[in-house]
């Protein structure tokens, strides 16, 4: 439980980097805030589905203000930090029944879903600090070792 607990203060320090970075006007990357947009929309999915709800009528891929991008970080780390300081260790392996977009039904451990969702989250941030390194920007240093100095 520690090293998840771990990943999902990391997954918030480095959303904020990322939410600082766009806010300073660094980058004025339409692409940079779709993805960042799909990264807090994708985490607060994959909550709904892990507290039973459904998640069908979720935006995953709508583009949102910065305004807003403030509000999901701090809403989803409220979220996950709020789940897994009730979650016991031994709930983990608990299986989650869910839906995709499409439909299509899926059953996987919380263990499973969080440790995607902190993966998921690191994947696209690598991706903007692409679109920062073609804008001839430097990127943003969201790596675990880094946030764990």
């Amino acid at each position: 439980m520690e090293t998840i607990q771990s990943m999902f203060k990391h997954v918030h320090w480095a959303n904020q980097r990322i939410l600082e970075t766009l806010q300073n006007g660094a980058v004025e990357n339409k692409q940079a805030n779709k993805l960042f947009s799909h990264i807090l929309h994708a985490e607060n999915v994959w909550f709904t589905r892990i507290k039973g709800n459904d998640s069908s009528q979720l935006p995953i891929w709508e583009e949102v203000g910065l305004d807003t991008c403030v509000e999901l970080v701090a809403q989803n780390n409220h979220n996950f930090t709020g789940l897994l300081s009730n979650l016991a260790n031994s709930e983990l392996d608990q299986l989650v029944s869910y839906k995709n977009s499409k439909g299509t039904e899926f059953h996987n451990s919380i263990r499973e879903i969080l440790t995607h969702v902190a993966l998921h989250g690191q994947y696209h941030r690598g991706q903007i600090n692409q679109l920062l390194r073609i804008a001839d920007l430097e990127p943003i240093n969201v790596d675990l070792i880094t946030f764990k100095r």
